[in-house]
């Protein structure tokens, strides 16, 4: 393979929504509050244990945060994790049509 086998992509700002997956904005909205999450816990030298200790969410909880395994949480849980881990949450949505060649009223 040499570069003029290559095909520069530019992407839309939302890997899961490159990617094609359900609920893009929700994803990134939990990847962002996950990794915040691991930034906080790396910052304060903090074990799982210790952030269970300090704000009641299960040590388990913390390891899927770290390993990304985000599945089972909610966007309200990961805010209160961040909460409980004396972080402020701040929310700014913004609402816009969508580019056409995302628009759920075109055809397939």
């Amino acid at each position: 393979m040499n570069d003029d086998d290559l095909e520069l992509v530019h992407g839309s700002g939302n890997v899961f929504r490159d990617l094609g997956l359900a609920n893009p904005e929700a994803l990134q909205l939990k990847a962002i509050l996950a990794t915040k999450i691991v930034g906080v816990l790396d910052a304060l030298d903090m074990s799982v244990r210790s952030a269970h200790d300090l704000t009641g969410f299960s040590a388990a909880d913390f390891s899927r945060v770290r390993q990304a395994k985000l599945s089972r949480f909610t966007v309200d849980r990961l805010m209160a994790m961040l909460e409980k881990l004396d972080q402020d949450v701040e929310v700014i949505v913004n609402v816009k049509p969508r580019p056409v060649e995302h628009s759920v009223h075109e055809p397939v």
